[in-house]
């Protein structure tokens, strides 16, 4: 068994930090005691045998069912494409169920007081938690692979004799891995900061009911898909994976700044103080400095707390500027290939279409679209900042990023069908001056708040580091985001549709 060894000094008299290879090492000595422990309680192994055995078979009848059932009715490419999204399935459910290994990591151990010989031991407090993440990963992926690999034989060589593509292949296993990562990473977290198994298994289902949802839209890309048959693979799921691996970093990242084994064997009850936590955003909503000096008057909150808390957001404004970049060229991209041409009018003829505009000129129909325009974009807003606060900041570089990109992809349509680019930039600038500027501040804020607890400020705990964040969220919300909110809407509704009609006039 590899021994730790004490830090040593260099004739400067500094201490050597360990290696990575050491910490590793060190962490692989827990990730083996764990990992023998789980396979000694037939409670463990009982299930992940089942799953592996008994599922596949179970999902490759339905499969043949379904695909008979479908056959019949001359939707075969139908019942073909059911077999990746049931290989996905396979591989879920042993993670999902055997997700209990991951909650009962810390918290489990100490209610069983086999916790504290662990925590005397010389390992540090990140070498303790990567061997428990590792031995809890472990299990389900080996009931995964064992049950993947049962179903894919059964599919290969059965009845529907299916013939995947090697790419798609590639990507099912990728998922099952990413979605093993994300789904043990955030339970391990949950292990580490609950005080009892029952709240971790409460607290569980912020984790199973968001990667459900994720389960559900892998499946409806793999049915309609337009490259599902490309050698490539489909290029939806390259981009779940790539955003599944950084959720994943970011949990790991979190667990291991949260961690610490004196808070954990001393926290004996969770309790929430709402009336402080709201005292402290609300004093962070109206600070002017780190000091969280309050504002003296709304004047001053304008001229000094504003410009503060903007300033914080330089690097993520930075950042939410390539991806909107990147996400515009990326659609641009797209449209040139003939696959996804839409079919427009070669030589456009702008008479009708003035006439449209001309029409959305009444007032009666400009209030209609101002309304209409100022709840769009609030709710995609609202609904991007709870998305980012769970996803640790990812879901602000993927929903709003779709909107730059449809627009990339809307001007090389209207280029090939030969459009001038004075129609895009007509259709776009008036309000877009504005609206621009507001989506990148409200990206890179709602990044920065959700993102902040993977790497809070120095002297601060994550929970203070988080209302910190909130409290300039909310300062910016109010400050700058709603008025051009309201501003880009009045333009889009009452200046857009002139600058179009007198631009085809």
């Amino acid at each position: 068994m590899t021994t730790t060894t004490s830090p040593t000094k260099n004739p400067s008299g500094n201490y050597i930090e360990r290696t990575r290879r050491s910490t590793l090492s060190n962490a692989l000595i827990v990730t083996r005691r764990e990992v023998r422990d789980s396979f000694r309680d037939w409670r463990i192994v009982a299930p992940i045998i089942i799953l592996t055995l008994v599922f596949p078979g179970l999902a490759q009848y339905l499969a043949q069912q379904f695909a008979g059932f479908l056959e019949g009715y001359g939707a075969t490419i139908i019942g073909e494409r059911t077999i990746p999204f049931l290989l996905m399935i396979v591989g879920f459910f042993p993670i999902s169920i055997s997700l209990v290994i991951a909650l009962e990591t810390f918290v489990g151990e100490k209610e069983r007081r086999s916790l504290e010989p662990l925590l005397s031991t010389p390992l540090t407090n990140t070498e303790l938690y990567i061997g428990k993440t590792l031995s809890a990963m472990i299990p389900p992926l080996i009931a995964s692979f064992g049950g993947m690999m049962l179903y894919l034989l059964t599919a290969l060589t059965g009845e529907l004799a299916w013939r995947p593509q090697p790419m798609l292949l590639v990507q099912i296993i990728l998922l099952t891995i990413v979605q093993a990562l994300v789904m043990i990473s955030g339970a391990v977290v949950v292990s580490s900061q609950t005080t009892s198994t029952r709240a971790a298994n409460l607290l569980a289902s912020f984790i199973i009911i968001p990667m459900t949802l994720i389960i559900n839209g892998e499946s409806v890309i793999m049915f309609i898909a337009p490259d599902a048959t490309s050698p490539s693979g489909i290029g939806a799921l390259w981009a779940i994976i790539v955003a599944m691996i950084v959720v994943a970093i970011l949990l790991l990242r979190v667990g291991s700044t949260l961690f610490n084994r004196e808070e954990l064997l001393g926290r004996t009850i969770d309790s929430i103080n709402l009336g402080g936590m709201f005292k402290r955003i609300l004093k962070w909503t109206i600070a002017i400095n780190d000091e969280c000096s309050p504002a003296r008057n709304p004047l001053d909150w304008y001229r000094r707390a504003i410009p503060y808390s903007l300033r914080k957001l330089k690097t993520p404004i930075a950042l939410t500027i390539a991806v909107f970049v990147t996400a515009f060229a990326l659609g641009f991209m797209v449209s040139q290939d003939p696959a996804w041409r839409i079919s427009l009018p070669e030589a456009p003829s702008y008479d009708s279409v003035s006439d449209t505009f001309a029409l959305f000129s009444q007032q009666s129909l400009q209030q209609e679209a101002l309304g209409l325009v100022m709840w769009q974009n609030a709710r995609v807003l609202l609904l991007t900042l709870i998305l980012s606060i769970f996803s640790l900041g990812v879901a602000a570089f993927v929903i709003p990023p779709i909107v730059y990109a449809i627009l990339g992809f809307l001007l090389g349509q209207l280029l090939l069908a030969g459009y001038d680019l004075s129609l895009f930039l007509a259709a776009i600038l008036p309000h877009g001056i504005v609206e621009i500027p507001m989506i990148v501040i409200a990206t890179a804020a709602m990044f920065r708040l959700g993102a902040i607890p993977t790497r809070p400020p120095k002297r601060m705990t994550v929970g203070q580091a988080w209302t910190m964040a909130l409290g300039d969220t909310i300062k910016i919300a109010l400050g700058v985001i709603l008025p051009m909110l309201i501003v880009a809407a009045l333009l889009e509704a009452y200046v857009t549709p002139m600058v179009i009609g007198q631009f085809m006039s």
